[in-house]
């Protein structure tokens, strides 16, 4: 279900988070993280961009987390001169609004690194993304965690969490070299049940037809997310979207989790079939409501 928002905007790698006077949805934009706002978490207004820095472009999958009354952004981006994706890195600014306007503060990650998602367990704060490894069998992106040492500042030793196994996160044939496939995990969103840690992720290419959501787990009273030995499930050899297309959706992946009144829900981008509506990206926020049952998430209602 499309989550309802008056005007075609792109709301692509949607990022919800709860604040103390309703609901807040981050967004990739060309120019700046967008921001929309809802009272309810279903009809949603476009407050516009909420932060940008001079010099940067493209500006992708922006989340939040608030820590002590003060919000915190994380976001990748890249030198507004160059035409490289690859030099996308980790920035985080910070605000007293989940509104912004938020103010840089620092660049965490050094090129290439995408996707944050920063989480709190026990008492510490990690951060996970996706980097690049050009030396695996099934070279690609691929998806780490790293302990913070501060919302600010990362200890800088990322331990690898997913990796590509199947031909199915193939991204591209060939893409750097003949006979080297570049496959892709992006996108990740990590939540706990009890002992139970899940991590999901996006594999593909949002543009390719195989381009899905798909999920690890692991059963671990461990707080520490670095020590954390994920499984792909069901296993690594079996391509098994929790979201992929249907009959009415294409293009669905990356996404955010939030509990509303008790239920879970997936919120996700996908495009509908048909013709464009909008010039540029024409990803749109979806939602699903989702369950967790030991090491399975299932899909409740799409």
């Amino acid at each position: 279900m499309k989550l309802n928002i008056p005007k075609q905007y792109s709301e692509a790698d949607p990022y919800v988070i709860k604040g103390k006077d309703g609901y807040y949805m981050y967004a990739t934009d060309k120019e700046g993280a967008k921001v929309f706002y809802s009272e309810n978490f279903f009809d949603w207004e476009y407050l516009g961009i909420c932060y940008s820095k001079k010099g940067e472009k493209e500006y992708w999958a922006p989340c939040a987390i608030e820590i002590d009354g003060t919000y915190y952004l994380y976001v990748s981006s890249m030198p507004e001169n160059e035409d490289d994706c690859h030099l996308q890195k980790i920035q985080v600014a910070k605000s007293i609004s989940p509104r912004g306007p938020f103010e840089f503060i620092t660049f965490l990650t050094p090129p290439f690194s995408i996707d944050p998602h920063v989480v709190r367990s026990g008492k510490d704060l990690f951060m996970f993304y996706s980097t690049n490894d050009y030396d695996a069998v099934r070279a690609g992106t691929l998806i780490v965690v790293d302990k913070m040492i501060s919302p600010t500042e990362m200890v800088g030793q990322p331990k690898v969490m997913v990796r590509a196994t199947l031909d199915e996160e193939i991204f591209m044939k060939d893409r750097f070299k003949m006979g080297q496939h570049w496959h892709t995990l992006e996108g990740a969103f990590y939540l706990r049940k009890g002992d139970y840690h899940y991590l999901m992720y996006s594999g593909n290419c949002y543009q390719n037809e195989k381009y899905y959501i798909g999920y690890a787990y692991a059963y671990s009273k461990e707080d520490d997310l670095t020590k954390l030995k994920f499984q792909k499930y069901p296993d690594e050899n079996t391509y098994y979207p929790l979201i992929c297309k249907n009959e009415f959706e294409e293009g669905t992946g990356h996404h955010s989790v939030l509990e509303v009144n008790g239920k879970l829900y997936a919120i996700y981008h996908g495009r509908d079939y048909g013709p464009n509506q909008r010039d540029g990206d024409q990803r749109t926020a979806r939602i699903c409501e989702i369950s967790l049952d030991k090491e399975r998430i299932k899909v409740v209602k799409r």
